[in-house]
């Protein structure tokens, strides 16, 4: 498990990777908005999991545009990798196609940590009561329902990485089953490890709030 050390490194390798970088681009890219104040400040405002972060510049101090809850470090770190992956691949257009985690190269060293984190506690919570699923992510992220699976849905995590989560019920042979796409465009925003977290940092929230 990373010590808060490591990921504090992450972190601040994040900013140096964006330091210097046209703020403009960045935005433009990402999706994100630019703003600039009467004293000359600039930040980026950019959705996440349906909520407004604020994103100084160039110092890259992160907050939430409704409240001062503080914004975690993994999060963070998504954000920047997001924001990067954006820029180096000039704003990967959303395609329509979704693939699954194995499918993303170097998937399979973090296909544990990916079950581990989401598809595995999503199926054990929803697999049995999927319209729970479909009611808390409409309220909490805004997810719309798709057609795949006996229920599915689709949640913008990020303006250009949209992700489907998929259930099938079970009956008296087989358990439910379910899984976790992404956009086939997410292969040049990020990693393998980034998105193992994204799926953990969509699906808890929400089994969270089921047994809550």
């Amino acid at each position: 498990m990373p010590r808060i050390d490591d990921y504090r490194e992450a972190l601040e390798l994040g900013r140096n990777e964006l330091s210097g970088k046209n703020p403009d681009l960045i935005a433009g890219f990402s999706g994100a908005l630019i703003n600039r104040d009467k004293k000359g400040n600039t930040s980026l405002s950019l959705d996440f999991l349906n909520r407004k972060i604020i994103i100084s510049w160039p110092d890259q101090v992160f907050s939430y545009a409704d409240s001062e809850e503080e914004i975690s470090i993994e999060q963070q770190i998504l954000i920047l990798h997001y924001l990067k992956g954006t820029l180096s691949s000039s704003g990967s257009d959303i395609t329509g196609e979704w693939i699954a985690f194995q499918d993303v190269p170097d998937g399979k060293f973090y296909i544990d940590a990916f079950h581990r984190r989401a598809k595995n506690p999503m199926v054990q919570a929803f697999g049995n009561r999927p319209e729970v699923l479909a009611d808390l992510a409409a309220n909490t992220f805004g997810a719309v329902i798709s057609d795949q699976g006996d229920l599915s849905i689709v949640i913008k995590a990020l303006p250009l990485v949209p992700v489907s989560l998929i259930i099938w019920k079970g009956d008296e042979e087989f358990p439910p089953e379910g899984n976790v796409l992404f956009d086939r465009n997410i292969l040049d925003i990020l990693s393998a490890e980034d998105i193992a977290w994204l799926s953990g940092m969509v699906v808890y929230p929400l089994i969270g709030m089921a047994k809550g």
